[in-house]
């Protein structure tokens, strides 16, 4: 118990910092089609996004692996989270593998 108490920060800064990258891209990709500038928005969200996560991590692993693990636990948990959040519902993605889109 008194190993798993240091490590609850160290997940929850994985799960915040899963949720800003993923959510980040989520909020790009949404608004990539009515952007003047795609390419910009693009990789300027990929910069910073990337940039977030990798001082994130720097700073919450703390030159050790065990911290650097369970912040990489959290991160992958904030994926599958907002993946399912995010997913089309069932009719919207059988109509897309038909390549049926009920865009005007």
């Amino acid at each position: 118990m008194n190993e798993v108490l240091p490590m609850a920060p160290a997940l929850l800064g994985g799960l915040v910092l899963g949720g800003v990258f993923f959510g980040g891209l989520w909020w790009t990709i949404n608004r990539l089609a009515s952007s003047e500038r795609p390419l910009l928005l693009h990789f300027s969200s990929l910069a910073l996004r990337f940039g977030l996560v990798l001082l994130g991590f720097y700073f919450i692993g703390q030159q050790e692996w065990q911290r650097w693990l369970v912040c990489l636990v959290g991160f992958v948990l904030a994926r599958l989270t907002i993946t399912r959040l995010t997913r089309a519902p069932k009719q919207d993605q059988a109509a897309a593998l038909r390549g049926i889109s009920n865009a005007p």
